[in-house]
């Protein structure tokens, strides 16, 4: 029975490992034509160049990731926070693949049919980023994979389970897809016990179906933070809005009003960036202070923490909020 779990798991490392070459390979015929796209594409205020990722720390954990085979998310979206955070002992980790099953128009990461491929060393690969990066705080994200039964949740729980068990000083955060709004896999995950459970908003209402999968509906997303904090009230609910995709200014406290009204406890905003020419365009570049402003407006609505800046990401800093609870007294 070992060696044929053995030669299963074997199979589906292969046919993972195919995938991701296919994939590598499409990026690099479109990458042919990569730097005159670069010069067309919209010119960027300054508030948004940031220089390359610096420091000795950051070059000798990125060479032994690499040593490793482990990948993470900073690096793959060539996040501009990415030396910040590893700073903090914190990081994200995609799990699932790189093929999704939805098309959104904001995002980079290849579509397709996964045919129900799932890579189980994701797990032990996991455990392994923690302990090579003294990880205080990981973020799991994932694609979305409407080609599995559970829509991913169980191998979610799973990896969330290992690192509770082998590394408890390690919190969980949890980025994850809708699983179709249905509740026995929302419990399947919810169960595992994450510190924190994000689920995008990404813009507004009148925009949702404009910027993300018509599987990915507005009102499902509020629906299941609502399900999630009523039934697991003491894991916290996240969210995030992206700006400067042809929102307006009532639109935006509209959409944090209904984040906060289903019970969301952190919310952030950070601005749109355009990934290739193929995708939707920049409406509009917000100023530094305008995030600060609606920082303090979503803290005057009850948010229990917000992160608000041009460069913002869902998972930036996200260790930031461990920081913050600690600060006012809670024992963490």
């Amino acid at each position: 029975m070992t060696n044929q779990t053995d030669q299963n798991t074997q199979e589906y490392t292969d046919q993972y490992e195919a995938q991701r070459q296919k994939i590598q390979q499409k990026k690099a015929r479109l990458n042919i034509g990569k730097e005159k796209e670069a010069r067309n594409l919209e010119r960027k205020p300054e508030w948004l160049r940031v220089g390359l990722p610096t420091g000795d720390n950051f070059k000798e954990v990125r060479k032994e990731l690499r040593e490793k085979k482990l990948f993470t998310v900073c690096e793959e979206a060539s996040c501009p926070n990415m030396s910040e955070c590893w700073s903090a002992k914190t990081a994200t980790m995609m799990i699932l693949g790189g093929t999704c099953t939805r098309a959104c128009k904001f995002c980079h990461v290849d579509t397709g049919n996964p045919k129900g491929v799932v890579d189980f060393n994701e797990i032990e690969n996991a455990a392994k980023m923690v302990e090579t990066m003294s990880l205080k705080y990981l973020v799991v994200t994932s694609v979305d994979r409407d080609d599995l039964p559970d829509f991913g949740a169980g191998h979610f729980a799973n990896v969330v389970k290992r690192i509770n068990k082998d590394y408890p000083d390690t919190l969980v955060e949890v980025l994850i897809p809708d699983f179709n709004g249905e509740s026995q896999h929302m419990d399947t995950l919810a169960k595992s016990n994450p510190f924190v459970i994000a689920q995008n908003i990404e813009t507004v209402k009148r925009l949702t179906h404009d910027v993300r999968d018509r599987r990915a509906g507005y009102e499902q997303t509020l629906n299941c933070l609502k399900y999630y904090k009523e039934n697991y009230p003491h894991i916290a609910t996240k969210s995030s809005i992206m700006l400067g995709l042809g929102e307006t200014h009532e639109e935006i406290l509209e959409t944090m009003q209904d984040l906060k009204n289903v019970g969301c406890d952190i919310v952030t905003l950070g601005q749109y960036m355009r990934p290739t020419m193929r995708h939707l365009k920049v409406e509009r570049y917000y100023k530094p202070q305008e995030f600060e402003h609606y920082k303090k407006v979503a803290y005057e609505m009850g948010f229990e923490f917000v992160a608000s800046g041009p460069l913002v990401r869902s998972s930036y800093k996200a260790a930031d909020y461990l920081d913050h609870l600690r600060a006012k007294g809670h024992d963490i």
